[in-house]
């Protein structure tokens, strides 16, 4: 038996980001399904950092993130140019005002400002938006940092444990036992932050669905002539049909902007959205691809109103929600946590707002 204050379910960004924030005044369990951690959705992102990325409701966790990873030497700067045709105007115009009075840089310019970074460039791009405090974030090294801190301060990861059952201990505002695939373990509190599978652990413990489902997103490595150069910025569609971005050794990660909705599995790429992401590369820049290297999918979940999820559910004590987190979990990591663990411990409220992202937002019955 493993007895401790709060279980967290999940390992991946999200629940070791809060491990880490919480282990030094908790006893503190991170249970993970997989042989390690960060399989999932944390070991398949692509990697970036961006402001303006989830839209406005995200932007105060992403921008108030940021100290965290500068401050550990994880991003590398990066910029992000968003193209935009003749027609899209309205677009530039909505994507602006998100933003407006949020802080966030965002240049306005045209087709010679994105030419002069992105040679090979279609003629219909007309307009773009420059947004220069785009970085590249090392996830390997900001998952491993919050781990490493969580063990620091006195959590314990179990591997290979999915949780296969929970019980009340001691009345309905008790505790918990789970039972996991690698032995009983006893809470005061239970942590979901189970990516995917969130609705369907929340089950386990007798709470009503959120809705959180998760989306396909397919992500190929191309190997291109003349190679990408080092600094070529992250590059979007405004319209969000594609993205790339360059890796080493003159490579690109290119994304075709899928979301395509599925189940929680360990989700694998389809032929159709590789080639689709290939023809609208070859659309947008005749940039000549000579190889497909590597392809992967990873799954991208969302609640209904697309905002993470964060705090106590009203509906069963004991169960805290640390999901929904979308394509940008990552990015949002270390001021999610700060705010999960205040709400969590009852401190008073931090920098981001938490009203936005409460779970007692949603219509859902006991």
């Amino acid at each position: 038996m493993t007895e401790c204050d709060v279980a967290i379910i999940g390992a991946g960004m999200a629940g070791a980001s809060l491990a880490a924030a919480i282990a030094g005044r908790r006893r503190v369990v991170l249970i993970e399904a997989e042989d390690h951690p960060g399989r999932h959705a944390t070991g398949r992102s692509a990697a970036f950092w961006s402001e303006t990325y989830g839209g406005p409701m995200v932007q105060p966790l992403t921008s108030a993130s940021h100290r965290w990873f500068a401050a550990r030497g994880l991003l590398r700067p990066r910029g992000a140019l968003y193209l935009a045709g003749a027609d899209d105007q309205p677009a530039i115009s909505a994507f602006l005002g998100d933003f407006a009075g949020s802080g966030v840089v965002l240049e306005r310019h045209g087709r010679d400002f994105a030419a002069a970074l992105l040679p090979r460039l279609d003629a219909r791009w007309q307009h773009c938006i420059w947004e220069p405090s785009c970085a590249d974030i090392d996830v390997a090294g900001a998952h491993q940092a919050c781990l490493a801190e969580a063990r620091r301060t006195g959590a314990r990861l179990i591997c290979g444990a999915p949780v296969e059952g929970a019980a009340r201990l001691g009345g309905p505002a008790g505790g918990w036992r789970l039972e996991t695939r690698a032995g009983p373990v006893t809470a005061g509190l239970v942590v979901n932050a189970a990516g995917a599978w969130a609705d369907r652990v929340a089950a386990l413990f007798g709470a009503p669905p959120i809705g959180i489902t998760p989306y396909r997103r397919t992500v190929v490595q191309l190997r291109v002539a003349p190679p990408a150069p080092a600094d070529l910025p992250l590059v979007l569609d405004m319209a969000g049909s594609f993205y790339f971005k360059p890796e080493a050794g003159g490579r690109l990660w290119l994304s075709p902007h899928d979301e395509t909705r599925d189940r929680p599995h360990d989700v694998a790429p389809e032929e159709l959205d590789v080639a689709l992401a290939i023809d609208r590369f070859g659309a947008a820049t005749g940039w000549p691809v000579e190889a497909v290297e590597r392809r992967w999918a990873g799954l991208r979940s969302f609640a209904p109103d697309r905002a993470p999820v964060y705090g106590h559910d009203p509906l069963c004590p004991g169960l805290f929600w640390c999901a929904g987190q979308g394509g940008f979990g990552i990015q949002t990591a270390p001021a999610a946590a700060d705010l999960a663990a205040r709400l969590l411990l009852g401190d008073p409220a931090g920098p981001v707002d938490p009203a936005p992202y409460l779970p007692g937002r949603f219509a859902r019955s006991a």
